[in-house]
């Protein structure tokens, strides 16, 4: 009990430290024209709170098949 008590603060912290972590996106460049760019170059795109969602649900999915192994495993 203590061991999976101790996992989940682990991931509590990880997930609070990625989602406090400040990230810089640069979505346009200049004063946004599109007459200023150059047609070659590559297009930033920013990435939005969908990551953290997909994080948070691929840690938790994580726990949860951690903890049904260990269940099965206890009651063979």
């Amino acid at each position: 009990m203590k061991l999976r008590l101790k996992h989940c603060i682990a991931a509590l912290i990880l997930l609070a430290a990625i989602n406090l972590t400040p990230a810089t996106v640069h979505a346009q460049t200049g004063s946004g024209g599109l007459e200023d760019e150059d047609p070659d170059a590559p297009t930033n795109v920013p990435f939005d709170g969908g990551v953290s969602l997909l994080v948070a649900a691929g840690v938790a999915y994580g726990i949860k098949k951690k903890h049904d192994a260990k269940k099965s495993t206890t009651q063979e």
